[in-house]
């Protein structure tokens, strides 16, 4: 899927299996592009990662002979694995998240039993660490960086133009809004989140990480407006109180069943979707923590 407006040029890339999708942002004038929340493969019973999803991205950005200034994240992903040094291998550009990582690796660092030491060096696997409000450049276009904290203390908004990138915080106005219950997850924080994006314009545009396909729905979307999220969101349209939204989110967290690829996933998002070296006989080895969370 296409979307441009302005210098500013939006490609969608959908990866049914995790329900994710990634984008690749071009600024058309000078041809410099960022991609956000890319994908690695993972084939969780046979423990093999594959490239498909990112040779897409990959393909798309060697045919339109774009220069990849960025490879970013909306949040230490939990259902997928991020396919950043990958891109960066065969593309170049700096890996960048939210400084918020820096919390996120601190807890799963120990609940993976991880060297620590290695989250303190420089920026944690990361190229760059982003503060909350700070702006970059995608070739000639300015993005600015929203801290959203609630579904992870990492999570932010990429704000380009009139489009807003929103990782997990919002779904689409028909499915509702990010769970809450992971470590350092919060219910009262999404909903103040939430609602700082509800302040943008009313005709910006809000792209979702991960569309589930609401009951009813008969295509995937992944695009709305905030005028839209914020007058038909089930979850927290106007008129919702802060009270109300933590209720319902907290009880709805509880019924939920965790992400199929959390143990993998978290593991390696923190380092930058970096894998784990191999060990003395040349295999890598993820690890899975019993009855931690």
């Amino acid at each position: 899927m296409h979307m441009q407006k302005n210098n500013l040029h939006i490609k969608a890339f959908f990866d049914e299996s995790t329900f994710t999708v990634s984008y690749v942002l071009t600024d058309m004038e000078t041809k410099h592009c960022a991609v956000l929340d890319s994908v690695l493969n993972y084939d969780l019973v046979a423990g093999r990662t594959h490239t498909a999803a990112a040779d897409l991205i990959i393909q798309y950005i060697k045919n339109k002979e774009l220069t990849l200034d960025w490879i970013l994240e909306t949040h230490a992903h939990a259902d997928h694995l991020s396919a950043a040094p990958y891109l960066k291998k065969h593309l170049g550009g700096k890996i960048g998240i939210g400084d918020g990582i820096k919390t996120v690796q601190e807890v799963f660092s120990k609940v993976f039993d991880l060297d620590q030491s290695e989250f303190k060096n420089r920026n944690g696997f990361f190229d760059y660490l982003f503060e909350d409000n700070e702006e970059f450049t995608i070739g000639n276009l300015t993005a600015k960086v929203i801290h959203t904290p609630g579904h992870t203390q990492a999570c932010v908004t990429y704000l380009v133009n009139d489009a807003a990138f929103v990782g997990d915080t919002l779904f689409m106005p028909d499915y509702g809004t990010a769970r809450t219950d992971f470590p350092g997850g919060n219910a009262a924080e999404l909903y103040q989140s939430i609602h700082k994006i509800f302040a943008l314009p009313d005709d910006t545009r809000l792209f979702m990480c991960h569309d589930y396909m609401a009951p009813g729905r008969e295509k995937f979307a992944w695009e709305t407006t905030v005028e839209k999220a914020r007058t038909t969101n089930v979850h927290i349209h106007a008129g919702i109180s802060l009270q109300e939204f933590v209720k319902m989110r907290e009880a709805r967290d509880k019924t939920l069943d965790m992400p199929r690829l959390i143990m993998p996933s978290i593991q390696v998002n923190i380092r930058a979707g970096e894998l784990p070296e191999p060990d003395k006989n040349g295999i890598r080895y993820l690890k899975i923590p019993l009855n931690s969370m």
